[in-house]
């Protein structure tokens, strides 16, 4: 007895649009979860305070905003290219355990209060080239420029991972140049410390049981 075949045809443009749609939700959770981890990490850390500083000694909000922006984009593009670099140098399984420890350690950095040791304001510039500098200079090492590593590492996606940590620190800092010391106030750093903190360690729990890059 002959038997009736049934032919599957899988088309082309399926494939491509399952691929695009996976992309498409790899871009988003890498643009959100950068932005909120990075704007609650900024909380009391030594940028924000920063930010407080500049705003009181230099009065002028726009040029220290746009010093802040330009200072962040190039600060955090040098970490995202490093990330990205260092992902490209492990298996897929080590990078799973680094990317996660480093969230963890993270958590625990995020816990501890923030000062700023000195005045890192330039004299004889003007205000935006005082901002950029000293805000790039103060970011430098800091947790979040290091958490842009990781998440480049962890996502692969430079563009996303960047705009989003970019817009995390202006959405931590323009509040702190234009409402100055009232945001101290009225914001409990300590609760936002707590929330950064269980934000890393969900995210070093994610890296460890998500695909990273080929894992």
């Amino acid at each position: 007895m002959r038997r009736n075949r049934i032919d599957y045809v899988v088309y082309p443009g399926s494939l491509s649009d399952s691929f695009n749609n996976k992309r498409r939700r790899n871009l988003l959770e890498a643009l959100v979860l950068s932005t909120s981890v990075v704007a609650l990490a900024e909380m009391g850390d030594k940028t924000q305070l920063l930010s407080l500083v500049l705003a009181a000694k230099l009065k002028c909000r726009v040029s220290i905003i746009l010093g802040i922006l330009f200072a962040t984009l190039a600060n955090h593009l040098l970490a995202g290219y490093v990330g990205a670099w260092l992902a490209s140098l492990v298996s897929p399984q080590a990078l799973r355990w680094t990317v996660a420890l480093s969230f963890f350690a993270f958590g625990a950095w995020a816990l501890r209060p923030d000062k700023l040791e000195e005045d890192r304001t330039l004299r004889g510039t003007g205000v935006f080239l005082t901002t950029l500098i000293a805000f790039f200079l103060v970011e430098m090492g800091d947790k979040t420029q290091l958490a842009t590593v990781a998440l480049a590492a962890r996502y692969g996606s430079l563009v996303a991972v960047v705009l989003g940590t970019t817009l995390g620190m202006m959405i931590a800092n323009v509040p702190a140049v234009w409402i100055g010391g009232a945001l101290a106030h009225r914001v409990n750093m300590q609760v936002m410390r707590w929330v950064a903190a269980g934000l890393f360690v969900l995210l070093g729990v994610l890296a460890l049981f998500a695909p990273i890059r080929g894992a």
